[in-house]
């Protein structure tokens, strides 16, 4: 039988485990960037987008400010939105149907973005839970 305290528990658990997996996508992202910050301006820039040098480096500071939302929990109902009208773009504008007919992986790559902006959706109707969540009052507990 399970009780409230047990549900408790596995939930804070799932709900913190949920952001690192954010965090952690956005730092492996923003690292590819910030290794090769001209091979990500190459591939912004093959996808038709001017200024790519400074799409890159937008890109990059803005994976860095959704890592400090998902990591800590400040603005996180915020953060996950713009997150997933972000990750929504990068979908539809480099692995959209135009991609589909040269490569049929790209297909693959275009729904993965789907369920991630599901899960981003989802995190931001529910926000960052109880636990190590930052709000305009400090950090939040139980």
């Amino acid at each position: 039988m399970t009780t409230t305290s047990d549900k408790a528990g596995w939930t804070t658990a799932a709900i913190l485990a949920g952001r690192l997996i954010f965090g952690f996508v956005f730092i492996m992202a923003v690292s590819f960037k910030l290794m090769d910050i001209g091979g990500t301006a190459q591939y912004i820039a093959a996808a038709g987008f001017p200024l790519p040098t400074l799409l890159a480096w937008l890109a990059a500071l803005l994976e860095l400010a959704l890592i400090g939302c998902f990591l800590t929990g400040a603005y996180f109902s915020e953060a996950a939105l713009v997150a997933a009208g972000y990750v929504l773009f990068l979908a539809f504008a480099f692995h959209g149907p135009s991609h589909w007919a040269s490569n049929q992986a790209e297909f693959g790559f275009f729904v993965d973005h789907f369920t991630f902006v599901a899960g981003l959706l989802f995190a931001a109707v529910h926000g960052p839970g109880r636990m190590l969540a930052i709000n305009s009052r400090g950090l939040l507990r139980r």
